[in-house]
């Protein structure tokens, strides 16, 4: 019963990220599961059938606070859907012993992405409330929503790779996230049949997968209210912090370190730090006088 209360908060946790930032739920209980010693497709396909059901309950209250583009959801589900059905061919045709490190080298780089992602300045709230059709550039919007859709079919990682390139692009961050979040629900459902399909029931537990679904749905609403007063960065910076951790603990495990994985740990406070107080710096030097 504890081990499902924990893969419950996990999955309310995680949930609860993803809404509010439009990335993390699959960086975030991926890293969960594979650290609880579940195989990489397994984990895959409780990761995806949770966001199945937590994804639709983020996108009814996304649309309900009318955070959602249907354009911009149409354009990353098509190839997102075809993205992750060559995700999850390559993750059920390998040994899943072996595919643990890249696994955990992919979402080292997903909790890189992040920290980047929030280690910059924030849109001006006046740029929040801008029309997408007057800010948003489209150009590759496919091209992202099928790389996005691989690695959700890897390692449950969509909003990592999308919703920094559509804030890139000009689309104000409610309408990102909540477009992201909706179009997530076709990827993932597709990814879990996928799975299914190849891996039959067999080695998944019930009890995770309706733990994680019960915590996810009972999230989701709650961040798609509060996106529009949570301080996004710290938790973006929270978020990046534990894939660098956890991650790194697993590469070092991986490669037998002994007392120089403590060095490796060390990076992680020294790259947030460095994300909070740059862009601080950065405006300092912009604004200080030229000689």
């Amino acid at each position: 019963m504890n081990d499902y209360l924990v893969f419950g908060l996990a999955g309310f946790f995680a949930a609860f990220v993803d809404g509010a930032l439009g990335m993390g739920f699959g960086p975030t209980s991926s890293t969960i599961l594979l650290g609880s010693g579940m195989s990489p497709a397994v984990t895959s396909t409780v990761v995806n059938l949770a966001k199945v059901a937590s994804g639709a309950a983020g996108g009814i209250a996304h649309w309900r606070f009318r955070n959602i583009d249907r354009r911009v959801v149409v354009r990353l589900a098509v190839p997102g859907v075809l993205g992750a059905l060559v995700g999850t061919t390559v993750l059920t045709n390998v040994d899943g012993d072996q595919i643990r490190p890249y696994l955990a080298v992919l979402l080292l780089l997903m909790g890189l992405r992040i920290l980047l992602r929030f280690s910059r300045r924030p849109r001006e709230a006046a740029d929040r409330g801008k029309p997408t059709s007057t800010t948003f550039d489209d150009r590759g919007t496919a091209v992202a929503g099928a790389a996005g859709g691989v690695t959700n079919g890897l390692i449950g990682a969509w909003g990592p790779v999308v919703t920094p390139f559509l804030l890139h692009r000009g689309l104000a961050p409610r309408y990102a996230i909540g477009s992201v979040n909706a179009a997530e629900v076709a990827v993932a459902a597709a990814a879990s049949a996928s799975l299914l399909a190849s891996l039959g029931s067999g080695g998944l537990d019930v009890g995770v997968v309706l733990a994680m679904l019960i915590g996810g749905v009972l999230a989701a609403p709650l961040a798609a209210y509060a996106i529009r007063f949570l301080p996004e960065k710290g938790l973006g910076m929270a978020v990046a912090a534990l894939l660098l951790v956890t991650n790194l603990r697993e590469l070092a495990a991986w490669a037998g370190l002994g007392a120089g994985r403590w060095g490796l740990y060390a990076l992680v406070p020294t790259l947030v730090g460095a994300a909070v107080l740059w862009p601080g710096r950065k405006a300092e030097l912009a604004m200080a006088p030229t000689a």
